[in-house]
């Protein structure tokens, strides 16, 4: 048991004592080792292809729910389509129906997309 102790010592000594003499009398470099640089490649993939659209949709849908207005024509998540006749800053009215008049309170976060821009009170 000691000795397999002692010849991991010795293995470890040995490689300590050949890795610093191959990196030389002014250290090896950083970004020489091709492991960083796979990392930091990933992290970039990562930032481009996951982190930065998903960002960018974010702000796109603030800007959508911040620009709503009366008149508009929306559709909600739950695939309800209305036009909006109140607005809080957290509710959305939405006009459902003419014929028997039905209006419904949704959260403002519910809205998925603006369907069409009306001036008038007439829905699609």
């Amino acid at each position: 048991m000691w000795r397999l102790w002692y010849a991991a010592e010795a293995a470890q000594q040995a490689a300590q004592s050949g890795g610093e003499a191959a990196q030389g009398p002014g250290g090896g470099s950083f970004l020489g080792s091709p492991q960083i640089l796979m990392l930091v490649a990933m992290l970039a993939i990562f930032y481009f292809f996951l982190i930065r659209p998903n960002t960018k949709r974010e702000k796109e849908r603030r800007e959508m729910l911040s620009a709503l207005s009366k008149g508009d024509s929306v559709v909600t998540a739950g695939g309800i389509h209305g036009t909006i006749v109140g607005l809080t800053e957290k509710t959305v009215v939405l006009r459902v129906s003419d014929d028997p008049p039905v209006k419904m309170e949704f959260q403002r976060s519910s809205v998925t997309r603006v369907a069409t821009r009306e001036s008038g009170t007439g829905d699609e």
